[in-house]
């Protein structure tokens, strides 16, 4: 199923989530959870093969007749004298048989194999996947959602957009504030391009086999992904940095503070996408690289509950703070109206310090689903949009700069109407 992201924080998210009633199996490396049943047949198949293959080249006896070596698509019967039969358990996979120890039965007859008996069907009680009705909601659900992230994700890179552009332009809203504030929308963009790229190679083509592509351009795409989710992450942490600062340093910015706030903000995600990148192609260079039940997407995922985590306890910090500011006394009336406004500001944040993410960063993958799918794919992809509203559209100082360049630009071109007007009277 398409459903791009992940991710979503997509970095805690994946598309395998969708279909993980399908359990990860021991020894299988999938692209995605739901993958590990496709590629476990293919394992035994590949296994069954190579006997079939290895048999073909040793001649059998002359006057010994009997069975080959046969892949029926879901066990692989060795080779056997006519007249004898073999038995075989139900692949033990969870959530897809029922029964995995009962045995099924095949003769080898003059004529060849005989039918399995029982049948895998009723031996092994297949799960029930579920009705053609169930099936086609899902599907529906499933393109609802697609839908509703990529028009979330689309609304908020035209306002990200927009909003550097009104950041960039106007000078007097040039400082240390609105240069942060300019990464960290910048940050949501790659974002946001990245779901889409990430949609683009990975579901460009229907027939692709998703549980085995494993190319350059599949694998550069998650890992552009991976780390446009930590640059998001940890420009949110400079976010939540940067406006203790301000508490701490009496609402006093220090421009020397920015390029640490850069280098947290871009070069952290650069060093763990380059570390995970390299482990990958020493350990694990397997699939796609989306993969989220390997060991190794602890070192993406480790980072990010780094963020979240201290990003949760900054939050704290900073509510206590002004709290403190507002109940102290000796704070003029002006100033506890500047700190309350700043408190409303700040419990507006909440989502953009990631705090919603701690309910589910120490739960398994599986657990909460349908939650996780709302929160990461449809209410984040309108997170961008969130945070252009209250750093940009919101601010009372951007309003007033737009309103003063508005009411200049207004003079400006009656006064050019005007001498125009003059100058046709005169001539």
């Amino acid at each position: 199923v398409n459903i791009g992201w992940y991710p979503a924080c997509s970095g805690l998210l994946m598309p395998g989530i969708l279909l993980s009633a399908l359990s990860p199996l021991p020894k299988v490396r999938a692209t995605h959870p739901d993958c590990s049943v496709v590629l476990y047949f293919q394992e035994q198949e590949a296994e069954c093969l190579e006997i079939i293959r290895s048999e073909s080249q040793t001649p059998a006896p002359p006057g010994q007749q009997g069975c080959l070596t046969e892949w029926d698509g879901v066990s692989c019967w060795s080779a056997l004298p006519v007249g004898q039969s073999r038995a075989v358990a139900c692949p033990d996979i969870l959530h897809v048989f029922k029964k995995s120890k009962v045995l099924i039965r095949r003769n080898c007859t003059e004529s060849g194999w005989s039918f399995p008996s029982p049948p895998y069907y009723n031996a092994c009680e297949l799960e029930a996947i579920g009705s053609n009705n169930d099936t086609e909601a899902k599907a529906s659900y499933f393109v609802t959602m697609k839908v509703l992230y990529t028009c979330g994700y689309s609304t908020s890179l035209a306002a990200l957009l927009l909003a550097i552009g009104i950041f960039s332009c106007f000078r007097k809203l040039h400082c240390t504030r609105n240069s942060i504030h300019i990464h960290f929308f910048a940050s949501f963009i790659l974002r946001g391009a990245a779901v889409f790229i990430k949609d683009a190679v990975l579901f460009s083509n229907e027939s692709i086999d998703h549980c085995t592509m494993s190319t350059v351009n599949c694998k550069a795409a998650i890992a552009f992904f991976q780390y446009s989710v930590l640059a998001n992450f940890y420009w949110l942490l400079v976010e939540g940095m940067y406006l203790q600062t301000l508490l701490l340093l009496t609402f006093t910015s220090d421009k020397r503070y920015i390029w640490w706030y850069i280098l947290i903000g871009w070069g952290v995600p650069m060093l763990t996408v380059c570390v995970w990148v390299v482990t990958r192609l020493q350990y694990d260079n397997h699939g796609c690289w989306d993969d989220y039940t390997s060991l190794y997407w602890w070192v993406i995922k480790a980072p990010i509950l780094l963020a979240i985590f201290v990003n949760f306890l900054i939050f704290l910090n900073v509510t206590r703070m002004l709290a403190q500011k507002i109940r102290s006394p000796d704070i003029s009336k002006n100033y506890k109206q500047q700190y309350m406004r700043l408190t409303k500001s700040t419990l507006l944040l909440i989502p953009l310090f990631g705090v919603h993410y701690v309910v589910f960063a120490l739960f398994p993958e599986h657990i909460g689903v349908d939650a996780r799918l709302y929160f990461e794919l449809v209410l984040g992809s309108y997170q961008g949009f969130l945070v252009a509203l209250l750093y940009c559209f919101l601010n009372g100082e951007v309003q007033a700069e737009i309103k003063r360049n508005w009411g200049k630009w207004q003079s400006s071109m009656e006064s050019n109407v005007f001498n125009l007007a003059t100058q046709d009277f005169t001539a």
